[in-house]
């Protein structure tokens, strides 16, 4: 079998995981938001290359239902420990390829990289970190390899993405994502690796302080609404407010936040 991650991917089965992502994630979360205002602008001709904090095994999840959906246009691909795709094969039909420890597997890696980003419509998406980090930790450190990756591919388009998955007043949590400005590899021609590293956590990290000021308010106004998912308690719980609704004479509404009057039941007219 090929290991050339450009023919290995499916865009038929990227599409089909994607619907499941946003399903599960519809389930599992009150809401899945990105912060204001929004989506960054891509140029059409330039590959793209977003690199991201990892602070949950959810991360994947929604970068697949944001490339599926927002960027359905784009192929995406992603990086993955090389014995978990041993694992699990069906990952490199959805675009994501494998990295070996050690040096020859960090060649490998950038060898991959350049050869998916060839095509301009491409976009990488990485887990910068490269293990599961607090979104609260800081200084923000990233794995030596972005830099080393910005130095290579000059023509693409560096994005940050921050993520963090905090309760509000809900049972189930939010999902929260917010893009920093994008910047041009290009930008960092002749610069040591180590002050491109520098920028690139820098920029992440400002991302990161923005997020967590907006998960902090609790607003909902803050964000743009991708995927509104579940609401409530369950149980006997909300049997009893469903109960004290239908007898008030009131409609029920199982959310607890904003616009649900401190949980309480809103009045049918």
């Amino acid at each position: 079998m090929t290991d050339d991650p450009v023919a290995l991917r499916s865009p038929a089965l990227c599409r089909f995981f994607g619907g499941i992502m946003a399903r599960r994630m519809r389930r599992d979360f009150h809401a899945v938001r990105l912060a204001r205002p929004g989506w960054p602008v891509l140029p059409p001709d330039r590959a793209v290359i977003v690199y991201l904090n990892h602070p949950s095994w959810w991360d994947p999840a929604l970068l697949i239902v944001m490339g599926t959906t927002r960027f359905r246009d784009r192929p995406g691909y992603g990086p993955i420990d090389a014995a978990m795709l041993r694992r699990y094969r069906f990952m490199a039909r959805i675009g994501l390829f494998g990295i070996e420890p050690g040096r020859a597997g960090a060649v490998a890696f950038l060898r991959n990289v350049e050869h998916i980003l060839a095509d301009p419509r491409s976009m990488l998406w990485i887990t910068a970190e490269g293990t599961f980090t607090d979104p609260r930790r800081r200084p923000v450190s990233l794995r030596p390899g972005i830099a080393h990756l910005v130095r290579r591919v000059p023509s693409a388009l560096l994005v940050p993405l921050a993520l963090e998955y905090p309760f509000w007043d809900e049972s189930t949590p939010e999902a929260l994502a917010r893009f920093g400005e994008p910047m041009a590899a290009g930008a960092f021609a002749g610069e040591p690796v180590t002050n491109i590293a520098h920028v690139l956590e820098r920029r992440l990290e400002a991302a990161m302080d923005a997020l967590a000021l907006d998960a902090q308010s609790r607003d909902p106004a803050r964000f743009l609404t991708l995927i509104d998912g579940s609401a409530g308690v369950g149980g006997v719980y909300d049997l009893w407010r469903r109960a004290r609704a239908w007898a008030g004479g009131r409609s029920f509404s199982p959310a607890h936040g904003a616009g649900s009057r401190d949980g309480q039941e809103v009045r049918r007219p």
